[in-house]
Formats: C-alpha cells, structure tokens, sequence
C-alpha cells in the first residue's frame, strides 16, 4: 500500500480485497453478497444528502467515502464472481457520459434545449436497443422500478408533464388532493377495507409528491426536514416531561399534547 497518510484508489481496492479473502478477510464481509450489501448501499446515499442538506463538508467527505465502499464492495464481489470488475465499472460509467453528451465530447450542436432532452431520450432508447429490452415508444419508458416509490413518482410525472400532460399550476394540484383526502375519509367511512385504503392514500402520496414538483420544492429534503423536526420536537418533550419530574410515557394524550404546544413554542423562529 502507498503512504498510510495519503491512501489512493488503489489501496481502497485492496483494502477491500483483503475484507473478502475467505482465509484472512473479516468473517462479516466475506458472508455478504449483492442483496445484503443493497440497503447498505442506499442508506449511505441518503447519508450524502443528509451531510450536503446540513452543510457539513466535513461529513461529506466522509459519506462520499462510504458510499465509494459500496461500489467498491459491489465491484469486489462482481470480479469474485468472474461477471466484472472495478476498472469496468469506471470504463461503463466513462463511455456512457461521453455517448449521453455528444455536444460536449463530440462538437454536436443542438438548436436548443428542447431539442437536446429529445436527442438525450434517443441515446437512452438506443441504448435499451442495444440490450435487446423490448422496443418501448412509451415517454415512460427506461424508468427503473428499482427507485424509491416517491422519486419513481416523480420522474413518472416527469416524463408525462414533458409531453403535455400537467395541470398549468399548483391551484388544481390542491384541489385533486383534496379530492383524495375526501375519498381517504369515505373508505373510513364505509368500514376501511384494507385493499382500497391502500389504493387511496396511496393516491394521496401521488398527488403529495405532483403538488411538491409543482411547488419547486424538493419531496426528500422536505420530508427530511420534517422527519428533523418531528425528532427534535419529540425529544425535547422528553426532556419536559423529566423536567417536570415524570416519564413522557405516563402523560396522556391530552397531556402529551401541550407538551407537544410546549415544545413548539420554544423552538426559535424561523
């Protein structure tokens, strides 16, 4: 390995490849595979998020680290495998940037932007042609059901606000999740069959993340940022609830509440 202070690409590889050696390696690495690793891998994506939604750089970096692990972990047990390795991996992500931006690497000039997103889909086409996937015209097509269901959401409105099809502002958006709301409330109402309270919030959650697009806002980072608040609120009505010399648990709802009201109040304003 080169200079302990200054480790390189090359010994992160290596590093890895000792984890996995079945002889020398550490027994929970070696035990891994693609499924297991999977989580891992997207946990420390949202970490990245979560350091650059708080402005730490420090953290960052560290993050940015840990998420390299996981293609290096992944590329490590591809290359154990005999399918690939990571050198292919950098040469894959390397030909497709140059293929994707032909107006960058290769002097094509498109005569604006619309006309670029057009070429971009065509690549991406020919590129499942390439593979031999099934001929698809759809503007939907190419989309990865492995997303988060929220961010599948979002490109699925995406690709179909590109062809026309969006409500012009946010007015109408509220209106429709009003709409669902309500039909949320009548299946409550008609006894809550599991099947289609499921199908209705599950229209509600939709609606949620089209109203967020049309918004200009972000639907992780405000999700993010209200999971930070919910915790930060919880945590200090613990602390209230011990200051005034009991357990949260033993306050009933009705007290949990102005706990909750005290808790708010005390937040400084944004």
């Amino acid at each position: 390995m080169s200079d302990p202070d200054r480790y390189n690409l090359d010994d992160l590889l290596a590093i890895m490849a000792r984890l996995r050696d079945p002889e020398r390696g550490c027994p929970w690495d070696v035990q891994q595979d693609f499924a297991s690793i999977a989580p891992y891998t997207i946990e420390e994506a949202y970490e990245v998020a979560d350091a650059i939604d708080r402005g730490d750089f420090d953290d960052l970096r560290d993050e940015l680290g840990d998420l390299l692990l996981q293609v290096v972990f992944h590329a490590r047990m591809a290359e154990e495998a005999g399918r690939f390795d990571f050198a292919d991996v950098v040469h894959a992500i390397s030909s497709k940037m140059r293929r994707r931006h032909p107006h960058v690497f290769d002097g094509v000039r498109y005569a604006d932007a619309a006309v670029q997103r057009q070429a971009w889909d065509d690549i991406k086409a020919a590129e499942r042609a390439g593979r031999g996937e099934p001929h698809d015209t759809s503007a939907l097509a190419g989309i990865s059901s492995g997303l988060p269901e929220w961010k599948r959401a979002l490109k699925l409105q995406q690709c179909a606000a590109s062809r026309g099809f969006d409500w012009p502002d946010p007015q109408p958006v509220l209106a429709k999740l009003a709409e669902e709301i309500d039909e949320v409330r009548a299946e409550f109402a008609d006894g809550a069959d599991p099947a289609r309270l499921e199908d209705e919030i599950g229209d509600v959650l939709f609606v949620v993340v089209n109203l967020a697009r049309h918004a200009g806002v972000d639907f992780s980072r405000a999700l993010r940022h209200a999971n930070a608040k919910f915790e930060r609120r919880f945590r200090l009505m613990e602390q209230l609830a011990a200051a005034d010399g009991g357990a949260f648990g033993e306050h009933t709802l009705a007290g949990q509440e102005r706990l909750w009201q005290r808790a708010k109040a005390l937040e400084p304003k944004r």
